[in-house]
């Protein structure tokens, strides 16, 4: 095993890279650290996946990505992301809009907020095909319905018409996904897209997307909680916990070969489908750090029931078993006592 100080493998071929990014917030109670330096890449044509629980600073790094972050009170700390040989960070506003839907876009959680309900579909997937690609007006129209028959929704020519109020959640979706799509980008970012949807229609949304990435190669960054999800779409896997990246890894490592108790913790509370009925669920007791005063030290501390005395007084470098599989853990250290993670993680 290797230490370094660290995480993110810098891959030579990623199409972006993420490194040490420190995001936060000024509010009337302080200063949120919302990001405190995680680092993950992106490579050509693989989805990775962003695990965590509510808070963890997904979501923020995400929209960092975007530059969607409120600009009245985001304060950058540090950090690059780095995208086609430029720091997305330092970029102006106009570049910034250049990069948003031709070359990175993104999916949000709630469709219905992201379509405004006065305007047509079909204008506004036109929009960005008119902006963007220099599309006329009839052109972009047919575009729009090769859109939306790509993406699943039957007689597009009558649905372009249509509000999206007169769309299903899942349709609402699919059309959210066809806009994000419409110029082909390099770098999709889906964030939570099937939490308000039942499980019949998530498995029809992840299929889609899926098939477009194969179709179009375009790279994926999933960010969910669901760990179900992520075991059916992700190639790669970065656990996040109080802003920071904990542990990254291939799918199969990160479900089969877990090295750090946050990961196992949100193993263990996975529902297993051939459990007995009567078999309680396994919560991670605690509750996260406050983002206004986080810890120093490995801040999964005060909810691991693994903690040393070294894991409240200072950060964990991380420490590599392959090419892809890395944690920031204490217990990783040659010196640490011996833990076995529990019986009832990943597939076991």
């Amino acid at each position: 095993m290797a230490n370094g100080t660290a995480n993110g493998t810098g891959n030579s071929d990623a199409v972006l890279r993420v490194n040490d990014l420190k995001i936060s917030f000024k509010t009337y109670a302080g200063e949120v650290q919302a990001v405190r330096g995680a680092s993950f890449d992106l490579r050509q044509g693989e989805t990775l996946a962003i695990v965590g629980e509510s808070g963890s600073g997904k979501s923020v790094a995400a929209r960092s990505i975007m530059r969607l972050n409120p600009e009245a009170n985001t304060i950058v700390r540090g950090g690059e992301i780095l995208f086609d040989g430029d720091d997305l960070l330092k970029l102006p506003e106009k570049r910034m809009q250049r990069i948003r839907g031709p070359k990175i876009a993104m999916v949000f959680q709630d469709p219905m907020t992201s379509l405004d309900p006065t305007m047509r579909v079909g204008r506004q997937i036109t929009e960005s095909l008119k902006k963007h690609l220099g599309l006329s007006g009839r052109r972009a129209t047919e575009r729009a319905v090769e859109l939306l028959k790509m993406v699943g929704i039957p007689n597009a020519e009558e649905r372009v018409k249509q509000y999206p109020h007169q769309f299903s959640g899942g349709m609402r979706q699919r059309v959210v996904i066809a806009i994000a799509l419409s110029c082909e980008p390099e770098v999709l970012i889906a964030d939570e897209p099937t939490t308000a949807l039942d499980v019949t229609i998530q498995a029809q949304i992840l299929g889609l997307m899926r098939d477009l990435q194969e179709r179009i190669g375009t790279s994926i960054i999933l960010i969910t909680h669901d760990l179900g999800v992520v075991a059916s779409v992700a190639d790669r896997v970065a656990v996040m916990y109080s802003g920071k990246v904990v542990e990254t890894g291939t799918v199969r490592e990160i479900f089969y070969q877990p090295k750090m108790p946050y990961t196992w913790g949100l193993l263990a509370s996975i529902p297993l489908l051939t459990a007995d009925s009567s078999l309680e669920l396994i919560p991670i007791p605690g509750s996260p750090p406050d983002a206004l005063d986080p810890p120093k030290g490995c801040p999964f501390t005060a909810r691991c029931q693994y903690a040393m005395k070294v894991c409240s007084e200072e950060m964990p470098a991380y420490t590599s078993f392959s090419s892809e599989h890395e944690a920031a853990c204490w217990l990783q250290h040659d010196m640490a006592p011996k833990v076995e993670p529990p019986a009832r993680i990943g597939g076991r």
